[in-house]
């Protein structure tokens, strides 16, 4: 070792001395530094159950103070204490519980949040003036269950540690411990973990932090995650955080069955939304590699939705149904999700997320402008602007009079009845001109009696249509077009939020089942009770099915017309076993359009003289057939082909001369 060297050294370890005694505090701030000290801890054990700051002071706060925290049976200082030290690091305090384990309620028009101490999180979302089919609150869920957690896991010194597991410290605007906001008002709560400074002293300058924004009259409940300080207590590596959220959710509606089907995780890839399988009977899950702008975890009418400020980098969400997941329980279904936060500054970062707690109206979660109202069955891409731009704003433009759903489904059904009321007139008139023939079909039937002539009868028949003018076609189509209306309101009506729970005659729930009558047993494909809507709906479909049986044309293949009408007897009686456990707002929309139907059948065979209509279809047989252009064309193919293989002409010498 040289002069110089030795010199060097000597020159360092003078610095560090000078600045250790230019740094260390003098008499009177050590002083001063434990009256503060003395004044928090007196101040904290004298206090009422809360701990308050008023909202500015969550910004203000001396950065020098430290707080001291007591405890419920206090390990520091103990074997244990060292124990837990090894397991929670530098959160062990925090990790500890204390004197005031009481949650924090915070009420706005909409909803009651409970706030919990331990895990700074929402512990439980109460819906107000919204009830059970049992008239009991809509809780969406429930702080008592063992299987909810929300927490985001983080490495400490290595230790592999979780929000979920420490007790929060309370920072809100007022002295109670249950706060009010309404109307446009908004209102700021953190909720901060502190680490440890020294073993009897938290660190109250560094923080995690959750800071939740709640308006008086909105479903959105903002979140912010600060991180202030963490560099010193969080391991550099991560540069990600994980957010693990599990709940299990209970039961809401009438029908346990369909809300189970209905109850499953929604999510949105910025363009599309997706969902893991709707199933009673079924688990699911999906890794997520790509970036998600919201993870939902549906019901059948309610929805608990985190929704990212920006984006959040990949998830893997899970549904899994355990085996006490039944009836009796009233629990549905468990639903899992671990989503993963970038963090770039441990030292001071925050990244912001949203939750969206209500119901599934399809007009409210429009308004968020992020497709959540994907999440309501409308029949897809192909029918649902039928329900999208016709059924919906009926609906709400109709609810505006605070009139019984069960008028407005009437209106609904008159509106689209009128709608169709061209198509079903038209449908009409051609079964009644096919009617009308019926002794030319008998004469035709004769010519070929036999079984082996049945495609020539067939080709008869069409000839026959064809020379008098009539297009069967035309009685199937208005059927067909008539088809995605009744899909689109079959996927809606048991979905549709505004029939939850709305009464009608003898219906106490247009959104699910009516029984009039419950049965000691259970009868396979029926169910446990008796619907009176879909009795009705079955005995009008049956009587519109014999009705129209009779009205029909006799032509064709009489085996193939056999087989269609007990066809056509068989689905009302398959209808009664699938629409009795369904939505009876549906069943009685299917019966009215079968009575409206009735009156138009009788309307039309009014309006209609099927005498005047006989004569005029015969006359029609005198008038030569117009062809298209296309038809035209067609023949005039088919006779150069033929001119051609009997050598008259040449299809060359044919193109030839179209030339010139």
């Amino acid at each position: 070792m040289n002069k110089n060297t030795v010199i060097g050294l000597l020159l360092i370890m003078g610095l560090l001395v000078g600045y250790s005694v230019w740094m260390s505090p003098s008499k009177e701030e050590l002083k001063e530094k434990q009256r503060i000290q003395d004044s928090l801890a007196l101040l904290q054990k004298n206090m009422p159950s809360d701990t308050t700051l008023s909202q500015p002071e969550i910004e203000k706060q001396p950065q020098d103070i430290q707080e001291t925290t007591t405890f419920k049976d206090s390990l520091q200082g103990t074997p244990n204490f060292e124990t837990q030290k090894s397991i929670y690091g530098a959160f062990v305090s925090a990790a500890q519980t204390p004197e005031n384990t009481n949650p924090i309620i915070i009420e706005n028009d909409l909803y009651k949040l409970s706030i919990g101490r331990k895990g700074g999180r929402i512990e439980s979302v109460e819906l107000k003036n919204v009830y059970t089919y049992d008239g009991k609150p809509v809780i969406l869920f429930d702080e008592n269950s063992k299987n909810n957690q929300f927490g985001f896991s983080f490495f400490s010194n290595y230790l592999e540690l979780n929000t979920n597991d420490f007790y929060f410290v309370p920072i809100y605007p007022s002295a109670s411990q249950s706060l009010k906001i309404s109307g446009k008002d908004s209102l700021q709560i953190a909720m901060r973990l502190y680490p440890n400074m020294e073993e009897n002293v938290l660190d109250t300058n560094n923080y995690i932090e959750y800071l939740y924004t709640l308006k008086g009259n909105k479903y959105l409940t903002s979140v912010k995650l600060r991180l202030q300080g963490m560099d010193n207590y969080l391991n550099q590596t991560q540069k990600e955080l994980s957010l693990r959220w599990v709940t299990q959710l209970k039961r809401q509606e009438k029908s346990y069955k369909n809300e189970k089907i209905a109850t499953t995780i929604y999510y949105s890839d910025i363009e599309d939304v997706e969902h893991l399988q709707e199933s009673d009977t079924k688990s699911d899950s999906v890794l997520f590699p790509a970036s998600l702008k919201w993870i939902s975890f549906k019901q059948h009418f309610f929805t608990s939705t985190i929704i990212a400020d920006n984006e959040f980098l990949n998830a893997s969400m899970v549904v899994s149904m355990d085996a006490f997941d039944n009836e009796k329980t009233n629990t549905l279904k468990t639903l899992k999700t671990n989503i993963t936060f970038p963090v770039t500054n441990f030292a001071k970062d925050e990244f912001g997320f949203s939750f969206y707690f209500g119901p599934n109206k399809y007009n409210l979660l429009k308004k968020y402008k992020i497709e959540l109202e994907d999440q309501i069955q409308l029949g897809g891409s192909l029918i649902s602007w039928i329900n999208k731009y016709a059924v919906i704003p009926i609906f709400g433009y109709f609810e505006k009079f605070n009139w019984n759903y069960g008028i407005i489904i009437l209106i609904l059904t008159i509106i689209l009845k009128v709608v169709l009321l061209p198509l079903a007139y038209t449908s009409y008139k051609s079964t009644a001109k096919m009617r009308v023939v019926k002794p030319e079909m008998e004469e035709i039937s004769k010519r070929y009696p036999n079984k082996e002539d049945a495609m020539k009868k067939q080709q008869a028949t069409m000839a026959m249509y064809k020379q008098l003018g009539i297009k069967p076609m035309a009685g199937c189509l208005p059927m067909l077009l008539q088809m995605p209306i009744l899909i689109a309101l079959f996927r809606f009506f048991p979905s549709a939020y505004e029939l939850r729970q709305q009464p009608f005659l003898w219906a106490d729930d247009l959104s699910t089942y009516d029984s009039v009558l419950n049965l000691p047993f259970n009868i396979p494909f029926y169910g446990d009770h008796v619907s009176l809507f879909t009795l009705l709906m079955t005995a009008a479909t049956l009587i519109y099915t014999i009705i129209n049986n009779k009205m029909m044309s006799p032509g064709g293949n009489e085996q193939q017309m056999k087989m269609m009408k007990w066809m056509m007897y068989l689905m009302p009686i398959m209808f009664l076993g699938i629409f009795n456990n369904y939505s009876s707002g549906l069943s009685y929309y299917y019966f009215l359009v079968n009575i409206i139907t009735f009156i138009q059948m009788a309307a039309f065979r009014v309006s209609i003289n099927e005498e005047k209509l006989r004569k005029k279809v015969l006359a029609t047989k005198a008038k030569p057939i117009k062809k298209s252009k296309w038809q035209q064309r067609m023949e005039d193919m088919m006779k150069a082909q033929q001119a051609a293989q009997r050598g008259n002409t040449t299809p060359t010498k044919k193109k030839d001369n179209y030339r010139r």
